[in-house]
């Protein structure tokens, strides 16, 4: 069952690692980031477009990168899409987590749907090297809440 499960999560990252979803340039952004992998290459930019409320009403994203970096940046539009600010980085923090331990500890029921769908990337705590890679579109998205214009760093 263990090997089926594996299968699976391989054919979700290969198939968000091919054909990302919300990779796009987004007009009329109001939060924008950058991020460098520079280990291995990877870079991307990182649209944000708030709602009235402080809402992410869309998150979109380009650039170059592994399967693991494009699958994990798709990912992640997906799931914080209509969340709060404050959620998107409570995700951030637990998705860091995930992918440096492989376990979501105190992620509690209020992010369990959450954090179970991005479980597919959590293999990649045991290959350091690619954390970094999992890692890069959660650090530019909270590079690009906080509205620094500066380029965020999976290092």
């Amino acid at each position: 069952m263990f090997d089926d499960l594996r299968d699976l999560y391989q054919e979700v990252i290969l198939d968000h690692g091919r054909k990302p979803r919300n990779f796009r340039r987004l007009e009329e952004a109001d939060r924008q980031g950058r991020g460098d992998n520079p280990m291995c290459g990877d870079r991307m930019e990182l649209w944000v477009k708030l709602a009235p409320d402080g809402r992410l009403a869309d998150v979109a994203f380009q650039g170059k990168g592994c399967a693991i970096s494009m699958a994990s940046a798709s990912l992640m539009t997906e799931t914080v899409r209509g969340k709060t600010q404050e959620e998107a980085r409570e995700l951030s923090d637990k998705f860091r987590s995930l992918a440096t331990t492989g376990a979501c500890p105190d992620c509690g029921a209020a992010l369990e749907e959450e954090m179970e769908r991005l479980q597919v990337l959590g293999g990649v705590s045991e290959f350091p090297s690619r954390v970094k890679c999992a890692t890069l579109a959660w650090h530019t998205l909270n590079t690009a809440l906080e509205n620094k214009g500066q380029e965020a760093s999976s290092e």
